[in-house]
C-alpha cells in the first residue's frame, strides 16, 4: 500500500508527485497540484494549446547601461522602459521614464530594442507578472527585468496580454517563477509559457473584453482622483487661507528677511519660495506649541514579551492615508525603531515618501503602542483643542509637502525633512468643532474615492473571469 498524505495537511505544502509526471523541474514550488491541475485543466480544452516560443519570432530582455555613464540624456532620447513604468492596468507610464542617447540604443542595447506591438513581461522580483504591450510607433529600450516577445501573426499580443492578466495567466507565471531571495524568469521559461490557441476573430473578442474592463477601472480612477485632488481645495476654502501669487521676476527674487523671522534655516528658498497657510478667519499658531513633535513613548514597567502593532513605511496608503495591514512585535524587539501610542500621527519625513504624502494616524493598536521606521515623524496633540485627523489633513496638503521638500537635508537619495519644518509650522486653528467637522467631510470624500477605486477594479475582475469563462469553460 504506497504512503497517503493525511488529509488534515495543505496538499500545497507537503504533496506526493509520480516520478513520471516531473516536467523538467524538480523545485516544489513548480510542481504544486494547484499548478498541475491548472494544466491538466488547459489541456483538456478543445482548443490547441500552443507556446509562447512557437509563436514568436524573437524572445530577448535588456541591460541597464554601468553606472555612472553617460548614456542618459534628459529629453529626446530613446524611451527606457523598465518593470516599474508599467501603470496597474498594465500600460507604460511615460511621465517617469528614463531616456537613452541614440548611439547607447544603436550600440551596447542594440540587441534589445522595442518596436510597436512587442509583448512585455516583468520577469525580475516584486513585479513579476505585470504584462503589457508597446504600442507606440517611436523605438523604445528595456533593461534586464522584462522580457519582450516579438510575436508571429498566429497570435495577437493584446490577446496574449489578456490572457497573462487573468487569474489562470497570473497562475502561470507564478508557476514557472524560481522563488528565490529575487525571484525571477529566465527566457527559456517564458518560451514555455502555455497559450490557448484560439482564432483570430476569438481573440479580437477577448481583447475587446479586457479593454472595456481596463477602460471602467481608468474612468473610476479618475472620478476618484478629482475627489481626492479636491481635497486641498476644500481645506482652503473653509479655512479662508489664500495662497499668495508665485513671482519670479527679478525684483521679486530679492527680499530681505528679519533676523526675528528666521526659522533655524537660512536657505534663501525657505522664505522666497515657502508657503505658509495664513487664515483670515481663525487663530494662526505654530504647530509646536499645540503639539508634540517626536515625543517620548514610555514603555518603561511593561514585560518584554508584550506584543505592540508594528508599522513599516511600506504599508501605508499615501493615497487614503490608511494602513493596509499591521503586524506585530515585542516591547523586547523595539529597540531602534520608532515608538508610538493610540492616537499619534506618523508623518514621512524621507524622499520620496514625504512627497507622496506617507501619513496617517494610528488607531487600534495592540496594547495602545506600536512601533514603526526611523523615518516617521510622531506628532502628539497637547492640548484637546486640536483634533489630530485634522492636523493630518493639512500636513498631507500638496503646497505643504512641497514647502517641506525645501527643508530637505542630507545627501541626494537620502534627503529628509528637518524638524525645523515641523516645529515652526503655522496651522490654522479653529475651534474644535471646526476641526472635528472638517476632518469628518475628508474622511467622506477619501472613502467615496476609495469606493470609486474598488468598483473600477470590480469591473476589470469581472472582465478577467469572463475571458476565463470563454477559453476554459
Amino acid at each position: 500500500m504506497s504512503y497517503q498524505v493525511p488529509q488534515d495537511i495543505d496538499p500545497n505544502k507537503i504533496f506526493l508527485v509520480n516520478f513520471s509526471r516531473l516536467e523538467g523541474r524538480m523545485d516544489p514550488h513548480y510542481n504544486k497540484p494547484v499548478y498541475t491541475e491548472l494544466w491538466q485543466s488547459l489541456s483538456s480544452r478543445t482548443y490547441p494549446l500552443s507556446s509562447i516560443r512557437s509563436n514568436s519570432l524573437y524572445i530577448f530582455s535588456g541591460i541597464t547601461p554601468p553606472s555612472g555613464s553617460d548614456a542618459y540624456v534628459q529629453v529626446d532620447g530613446i524611451p527606457f522602459v523598465r518593470s516599474g513604468d508599467f501603470t496597474e492596468t498594465n500600460e507604460i507610464d511615460f511621465s517617469q521614464l528614463l531616456f537613452l542617447r541614440e548611439d547607447v540604443h544603436n550600440t551596447i542595447m542594440r540587441n534589445s530594442q522595442l518596436k510597436k506591438g512587442d509583448l512585455l513581461i516583468a520577469i525580475v522580483g516584486a513585479t513579476i507578472g505585470k504584462v503589457g504591450v508597446y504600442d507606440y510607433t517611436k523605438e523604445a529600450n528595456i533593461n534586464q527585468a522584462i522580457c519582450a516577445v516579438r510575436l508571429k501573426k498566429t497570435l495577437d499580443p493584446y490577446y496574449v496580454q489578456a490572457f497573462l492578466q487573468t487569474n489562470i495567466g497570473q497562475k502561470i507565471i507564478d508557476r514557472i517563477k524560481r522563488p528565490v531571495a529575487r525571484a525571477n524568469i529566465n527566457l527559456e521559461e517564458v518560451g514555455s509559457i502555455p497559450i490557448p490557441l484560439l482564432d483570430l476573430s476569438q481573440q479580437e473578442s477577448i481583447v475587446k473584453i479586457m479593454e472595456d474592463g481596463r477602460t471602467a477601472l481608468k474612468q473610476k480612477e479618475v472620478e476618484a482622483q478629482q475627489l481626492i485632488d479636491s481635497i486641498d481645495a476644500f481645506l482652503l476654502d473653509e479655512l479662508d487661507v489664500v495662497l499668495p501669487e508665485i513671482k519670479t521676476d527679478l525684483k521679486s527674487r530679492q527680499f530681505i528677511v528679519n533676523r526675528s523671522a528666521l526659522e533655524g534655516r537660512l536657505d534663501p528658498s525657505v522664505y522666497k519660495d515657502g508657503i505658509k497657510l495664513v487664515s483670515e478667519k481663525y487663530d494662526n499658531v505654530k504647530l509646536s506649541n499645540c503639539a508634540w513633535i517626536n515625543p517620548n513613548t514610555s514603555f518603561k514597567g511593561k514585560d518584554a514579551n508584550t506584543p505592540i502593532s508594528f508599522i513599516p513605511m511600506e504599508v501605508i496608503n499615501e493615497c487614503y492615508s490608511e494602513i493596509s495591514s499591521m503586524s506585530e512585535k515585542t516591547i523586547g524587539d523595539s529597540s531602534g525603531f520608532t515608538r508610538f501610542q493610540n492616537g499619534d500621527l506618523l508623518w514621512a519625513k524621507i524622499t520620496p515618501c514625504m512627497q507622496n504624502g506617507k501619513s496617517v494616524v494610528v488607531r487600534d493598536l495592540t496594547n495602545g503602542l506600536g512601533c514603526g521606521s526611523t523615518e516617521f515623524f510622531v506628532i502628539r496633540p497637547r492640548t484637546s483643542q486640536l483634533s489630530i485627523d485634522y492636523l493630518q489633513a493639512l500636513l498631507h496638503m500638496k503646497v505643504v509637502r512641497k514647502t517641506a521638500m525645501l527643508y530637505f537635508g542630507g545627501s541626494a537619495g537620502q534627503q529628509r525633512v528637518s524638524v525645523n519644518f515641523l516645529e515652526n509650522f503655522n496651522l490654522p486653528l479653529p475651534p474644535i468643532e471646526k476641526q472635528e467637522e472638517i476632518a469628518h467631510h475628508i474622511a467622506e470624500l477619501r472613502q467615496k474615492a476609495k469606493a470609486l477605486q474598488v468598483e473600477g477594479r470590480l469591473q476589470l475582475e469581472k472582465a478577467k473571469q469572463e475571458v476565463e469563462q470563454m477559453i476554459v469553460g
